[in-house]
């Protein structure tokens, strides 16, 4: 099996392309654990010849995504601007055998046929000396191909125009371009999206020109947003990039895109990508659009965070924020976040010093018996021996206990004396790792700040 990735650089790797990605690696990865235990080879291909978009940051977009999602490739990335040769010899052999002719005919042209002929009629053109190159496509019979996913699609040739497939200056389109590429890298399954159905039709008219087999064909579903409409930047994070900025793990990210249409069974969402490797059938891919929704994207996350341990997440923390010395903090910050974004919201105070939310202030200590239930803290916390955990547990659990108070009546006013806001890991870790120094001095300031 010989399968391809064929992004245009034309801006970051966006998640649609990504599953295309990833189901292209799994069916790859996936056969060495067939019978004959030998992988297939995946192909990159950076189809570059929007010369005006396809710019060296934009290539370096899509690997960087590709090694972030730990996609690796066993050949390219080749370069479709390298091959305008090879294309431009294909289609002289097209246009020698007669199956392509020179065509002068405009867009007006081609309405205006139609208006002759009927909406439904394929435009039919007349070989001239000069301009665009044109596939002739026959009048009679159908264009018919088995797609894994879709089952049999059939094309009534008639309807069918007869395809630009080069300009007047020579330069081949991407239909044609995409075709050769494929045709000379030996590509056995091409797996892309639905919206390249269209182009099928003429890819297997220029194979049939050519006397050589077609490939076999798989388009995968569109993805949607929760909504039901087609997905995009108000749905969220539509690129990988923005994914791993708004901290989520290459291992969520390949667990869940992967889940996207797959054909699981719905209570089975947690895989590594070897697991997915062995498990992944392009025939049971779904041809109706799979839904992302980021929602379920966070809770897999949280999952994958968890499964991490603490070791490797102050590992991938660190990386994620430019820190150092986060593994204490990570301990007792782990079991509430979601996302590696929601690490310093929850424990930079830890490091930085309270936040400043004089909303928070004003409804937690400014409140009746807040600066009171705050000295009282203070006072209990300032004879805890030693200062750890247990022991700033007990301090401040005595204080509920002799004012007969709630516990977030006392806990709440320490939170956010040390923390700036109502929001924090556990309070009593939170206390033992600042140190009692750091806690008294923090609290001290809220007390003074309140007179």
């Amino acid at each position: 099996m010989r399968v391809r990735f064929a992004p245009s650089p034309t801006g970051a790797l966006h998640i649609g392309g990504a599953r295309t990605a990833l189901y292209n690696w799994l069916l790859a990865r996936g056969r060495a654990y067939g019978p004959d235990g030998e992988p297939g080879t995946l192909v990159l291909r950076i189809e570059d010849t929007d010369r005006s978009r396809s710019t060296p940051e934009n290539v370096e977009q899509i690997l960087d995504a590709m090694r972030w999602l730990r996609l690796d490739w066993d050949e390219g990335p080749v370069f479709q601007s390298e091959r305008a040769e090879r294309h431009r010899e294909i289609l002289a052999q097209l246009l020698e055998s007669g199956h392509a002719y020179h065509s002068s005919a405009t867009a007006d042209d081609v309405r205006t046929f139609k208006e002759r002929h009927g909406a439904e009629r394929g435009f039919r053109g007349v070989p001239e000396s000069e301009g665009a190159v044109r596939l002739h496509v026959p009048d009679e019979g159908e264009t018919v191909f088995d797609d894994v996913i879709r089952g049999q699609i059939r094309f009534a040739n008639a309807s069918i125009d007869d395809p630009v497939i080069a300009r007047a200056d020579g330069s081949v389109l991407y239909v044609f371009a995409n075709l050769v590429d494929d045709l000379d890298a030996e590509i056995t399954d091409v797996v892309r999206g639905e919206d390249h159905i269209s182009n099928t039709p003429k890819q297997l008219l220029v194979l049939d020109a050519l006397g050589i087999a077609a490939p076999r064909y798989a388009h995968l579903p569109l993805l949607h947003g929760p909504d039901g409409r087609k997905l995009s930047k108000r749905h969220g994070a539509a690129s990988v990039q923005e994914l791993r900025a708004a901290g989520y793990l290459t291992e969520a990210v390949d667990n869940y895109i992967a889940l996207l249409g797959a054909g699981f069974a719905a209570d089975e969402e947690f895989f590594s990508l070897e697991e997915l490797a062995r498990r992944f059938r392009l025939e049971r891919v779904s041809k109706n659009p799979a839904v992302f929704d980021e929602r379920k994207l966070r809770h897999l996350n949280g999952r994958w965070i968890r499964e991490l341990g603490t070791d490797q997440l102050t590992e991938r923390l660190e990386q994620f924020t430019g820190r150092t010395g986060l593994h204490d903090a990570v301990a007792i910050s782990e079991a509430k976040i979601q996302t590696l974004r929601e690490f310093w919201p929850l424990a930079g105070f830890l490091f930085d010093g309270p936040s400043d939310d004089p909303a928070a202030f004003q409804k937690v200590i400014g409140s009746d018996g807040g600066v009171e239930c705050l000295k009282a803290a203070r006072d209990a916390l300032a004879g805890a021996e030693p200062f750890t955990v247990e022991t700033v547990e007990a301090a401040l659990r005595e204080v509920v206990e002799q004012r007969g108070a709630k516990p977030a009546k006392v806990f709440q006013p320490v939170r956010v004396a040390i923390a700036g806001t109502t929001i924090s890991p556990g309070i009593f870790e939170s206390v033992a790792l600042l140190g009692r120094d750091e806690t008294l001095a923090r609290i001290d300031r809220a007390l003074e700040h309140a007179q």
